[in-house]
């Protein structure tokens, strides 16, 4: 029997209108939540990223702003413009979308906006918290794969957790989520030995490598929920994720699509967090 699909689409829909309703009651208090992106240069992908989110933004009634640099620019006025933003009453998430241009370190950029307005959850302050286990802003992207899992009911504590990926934006991140909630979690690469032996004891099996259709069916244990975080462009101009969709939906219990997974649910948990840090300003600045 084919697996469940994990619709992202339908998810992020009933999880945003209660942040909806999280930002209109502090619009009621005269705070409406206020995101500013910084883009630089002109890659088409993040071009479609931004103006998702932004007008993801304009759905739940938040403030957004662009600032469209150009891509030869230098990363002291990039940190410049952060810096200014930092200062802004009016702005209480700050995101630069990745990938930069080489002259723009992406470690400097994330250390310089604020820990406060960091909504995608990777300055080195949050991701700290979120391995001590303290409150932060987390990565959106493990964020939402966590909310998956979550909204199908799928047992977490005392499950085997396999994560193929250690990137600092959602491999890493999502392990200690998983770990978090007593999970036995093993973390793998693409370049792991024998990473089939590593997938096939996976209770929940969530892949962020960039390598299309890496896992495949014999690598999948029967009933397993499997959330693909890849997205690859394949010489056909098609998306395709890091698991052979097709093949593996004949064995695993729960899929996520792609796209249609992951992607929705990664800006649903930016939005969430633009308003968690609105509402924790209005919190420390004591406002009635």
């Amino acid at each position: 029997m084919p697996a469940n699909i994990i619709d992202g689409v339908a998810i992020s829909k009933g999880i945003r209108a209660q942040w909806k309703a999280r930002a209109e009651a502090l619009k009621a208090r005269g705070v409406t939540p206020g995101l500013t992106v910084i883009l630089v240069g002109a890659d088409p992908a993040s071009q479609i990223y931004v103006r998702n989110k932004i007008r993801a933004c304009g759905e739940l009634g938040l403030h957004s702003e662009l600032y469209h640099l150009p891509a030869e620019v230098e990363e002291a006025e990039v940190l410049a413009r952060i810096r200014a933003l930092n200062s802004d009453p009016n702005v209480h998430g700050i995101l630069v979308q990745l990938p930069l241009p080489p002259q723009v370190r992406a470690a400097s950029v994330l250390e310089t906006i604020a820990v406060e307005k960091d909504v995608d959850g990777l300055h080195v302050q949050n991701i700290g918290s979120l391995v001590a286990g303290r409150p932060g802003l987390y990565p959106c992207t493990p964020s939402g794969c966590v909310a998956m899992l979550d909204h199908i009911g799928a047992p977490i504590e005392g499950r085997e957790a396999v994560v193929v990926g250690r990137s600092n934006i959602v491999g890493k991140p999502v392990a200690m989520m998983l770990l978090a909630r007593s999970a036995t979690v093993t973390i793998c690469t693409s370049k792991t030995r024998d990473l089939p032996s590593h997938t096939r004891r996976a209770d929940i099996l969530i892949v962020a490598t960039g390598h299309a259709h890496l896992v495949t069916r014999e690598m999948v244990k029967p009933g397993a929920v499997v959330i693909d975080v890849g997205t690859n462009r394949l010489p056909n101009g098609k998306l395709a994720g890091d698991v052979d969709f097709d093949s593996v939906r004949e064995v695993a219990g729960w899929i996520t699509p792609v796209p249609g997974g992951v992607g929705p649910m990664t800006i649903t948990m930016l939005l969430a967090n633009t308003v968690q840090a609105a509402e924790r300003l209005v919190a420390a600045q004591g406002m009635p």
